[in-house]
């Protein structure tokens, strides 16, 4: 089996995708540009579904710390390896001169708070401007794990490129059509939508005793929050959850913020939709190109490693604590997101004022 290079255009969105793949005696790809089903299996990742959920408990209490007072000198060693993307901003500008700025966003915990009812983690309309006014200048892409109909729901800006479902599900602006239709340019798990489906369906029914628990449909995942349920019932919410899950091999666990998703079982993640895009816009190979990628969660460190690897732009982490992280920046909450997002189009607007 060897590499080749597929290139998939799309007349509608304009783009134009180069996607090395394998080649097998069947195309990867079907008709309408998805992949088969067989394909999908040979892309399972090899580890055991049961090794991840054997230690949940532990994974959900680690995703969920207890923030202490840490040692001053802990904390100012910490800053000076990620210093505060504010304060560092014209250094990070001159680094991007003669390059290509393309803008990833985070949703929850970037461009809104993070609340106890994810259907109430609404942006604010100072925000969404602030987002309005960069996607004007540069290439922004919204990188979520909440499905897209949601996200776009929430943001409401069409002229933004959307991945949710963690980039398992991406859409673009459509050129030459009716303003606000968006193309899909990539769905690589929609072989696993049944399953998505019957896991949501039986998880609903197995923790809906259990006070504080939600359990949402992300269309590619299945995001089981517990940022409500009292830490004495974690341990019987993730045996339902494992209860569910174990009946599906092809499925895997993670972990994000006081949340557990189940996703399918392929090698995809933020990282790879940061690739994608960035492949699609033209900038896959490219060194005039400048990604910056502002994110808060463990699963937006896939694409602060995968700009660490390809030693271009940067990344920055939303956090008002310690922590590892790939970023090589941070800031404190979404209003320093926002503080950068307008000091970034006002930048734009002083250095190309034409």
């Amino acid at each position: 089996m060897t590499n080749q290079r597929m290139v998939i255009s799309d007349a509608n969105s304009g783009l134009t995708t180069k996607t090395a793949i394998p080649r097998p005696e069947s195309a990867l790809f079907s008709q309408n540009g998805y992949l088969t089903k067989r394909m999908l299996l040979k892309k399972l990742e090899s580890f055991s579904n049961g090794a991840k959920i054997n230690n949940l408990i532990d994974a959900m209490r680690a995703s969920s710390p207890t923030h202490r007072a840490m040692d001053t000198d802990d904390h100012n060693s910490w800053s000076l390896r990620h210093p505060s993307a504010l304060s560092m901003f014209d250094e990070i500008m001159k680094a991007s001169i003669g390059k290509q700025i393309v803008v990833f966003l985070d949703y929850d915990g970037t461009l809104s708070p993070i609340v106890d009812d994810p259907d109430r983690a609404f942006m604010t309309n100072e925000m969404r401007e602030a987002v309005r006014g960069v996607a004007k200048f540069f290439p922004t892409a919204i990188v979520s794990g909440r499905c897209l109909a949601k996200l776009y729901k929430f943001v409401r800006l069409s002229e933004l490129y959307y991945a949710g479902s963690h980039g398992m599900d991406i859409k673009g602006p459509s050129k030459g059509q009716k303003k606000g239709n968006q193309t899909v340019l990539c769905q690589p798990a929609i072989e696993f939508l049944p399953m998505i489906d019957e896991v949501h369906k039986s998880l609903v029914e197995k923790v809906k005793y259990i006070p504080g628990a939600l359990v949402e449909n992300n269309k590619f995942c299945v995001s089981v929050h517990y940022r409500s349920v009292e830490e004495k019932r974690w341990v019987e919410l993730g045996d339902q959850v494992k209860v569910v899950i174990k009946e599906y091999q092809h499925l895997r666990l993670c972990h994000g913020r006081k949340v557990m998703e189940i996703r399918p079982l392929i090698k995809w993640d933020k990282g790879n939709a940061l690739e994608f895009l960035l492949e699609s816009l033209g900038y896959a190979e490219s060194d005039d190109v400048f990604p910056v990628y502002i994110g808060d969660d463990r699963t937006d460190e896939d694409a602060f490693k995968v700009l660490r690897n390809r030693g271009q732009g940067i990344g920055i982490l939303v956090s008002k604590v310690p922590k590892e992280t790939k970023a090589s920046y941070t800031l404190q909450e979404p209003s320093e997101v926002m503080q950068l997002l307008k000091r970034l189009a006002e930048w734009h607007k002083r250095s190309c004022p034409y």
